[in-house]
């Protein structure tokens, strides 16, 4: 996937024929009832972000929603203006080169759907199948990124890797640091329905980090300090309008660019904000293991 180029113009037709708005509620959004199967991991073999005439680089970035029931807002916010804030400011500013998105919905281990994952896209579609994962509203006090790691570990082909070796980008954004930890490999198996064994949480993260760069944005108080310890951002629930900025610019740090550089290119309203978000991340070296 990843043909054809993302435009304003695209966008405006869309928000207009969804009629999306910022103070809708999430049912206004999000209107499917139940999981499409074309976007349930258990019925995708691989998901593949290749380079193509279009987009001789392609980098993949995925973007990862927490859809448990205390979420409704943020996902509202990301589908109504916050993505295509984001799209943008990654082709104006160059930030990557041929950026390719994924969109994700992960929830709680005892949901009906826990994970949700689109195609890599690189035009409209991006925004279109956001629109089309289904928003489970439940939780039970456990959410399950961990499904995603294992799925983008495991049933990803990608060319950044395969070619040049370079990881792409994971932004998790949720209001829960409390990851399911026991039974991890009978939920990926419901979920997914790869037999992982004996994996650990950890031995995820471990294998994951080997095509991206993992990050969580952690809205609201951080429960548990040691998810991501370096690769976590906390950010007030006020401050969700940064989140295209935190990624923008957590991207380029992570490419090398120092902190006073990335802040001196912000909007001058935003940079407090944002420097008080990008000053949270450790990003001495690339090539580090996270623990939770």
């Amino acid at each position: 996937m990843g043909f054809g180029s993302y435009t304003a113009s695209d966008w405006a037709k869309l928000k207009k024929s969804k009629n999306l708005s910022a103070g809708q509620d999430v049912k206004e959004v999000f209107k499917k009832t139940s999981c499409d199967p074309k976007y349930d991991p258990k019925f995708i073999g691989t998901r593949e972000c290749f380079d193509s005439e279009d987009h001789p680089h392609s980098t993949p970035i995925v973007v990862g929603l927490d859809v448990t029931g205390s979420m409704g807002y943020l996902a509202v916010k990301i589908a109504s203006e916050a993505l295509n804030d984001l799209i943008m400011k990654l082709y104006s500013t160059g930030t990557v080169e041929d950026p390719a998105l994924m969109c994700a919905a992960y929830g709680d281990y005892a949901d009906a759907s826990p994970l949700q994952v689109t195609q890599f896209e690189s035009d409209i579609r991006i925004a279109e199948q956001l629109l089309e994962l289904y928003f489970e509203n439940g939780g039970h006090g456990q959410v399950v990124p961990t499904c995603l790691w294992e799925f983008l570990s495991r049933h990803t082909n990608i060319d950044a890797i395969n070619k040049r070796k370079e990881k792409g980008f994971l932004f998790t954004i949720g209001d829960d640091a409390n990851i399911r930890k026991s039974d991890v490999g009978d939920t990926v198996k419901r979920v997914i329905g790869d037999d992982i064994g004996k994996a650990t949480v950890n031995s995820l993260l471990d294998e994951v980090q080997k095509k991206f760069h993992v990050f969580h944005i952690m809205i609201g108080s951080d429960g548990n300090p040691d998810i991501l310890s370096g690769h976590r951002i906390v950010i007030d629930k006020s401050d969700i309008d940064i989140i295209p900025d935190i990624i923008i610019g957590t991207i380029r740090m992570q490419k090398g660019e120092d902190y006073d550089t990335v802040l001196g290119d912000c909007d001058k309203i935003k940079a407090p904000l944002l420097g008080n978000a990008l000053s949270q991340l450790s990003l001495t070296g690339t090539g580090g293991t996270l623990r939770l």
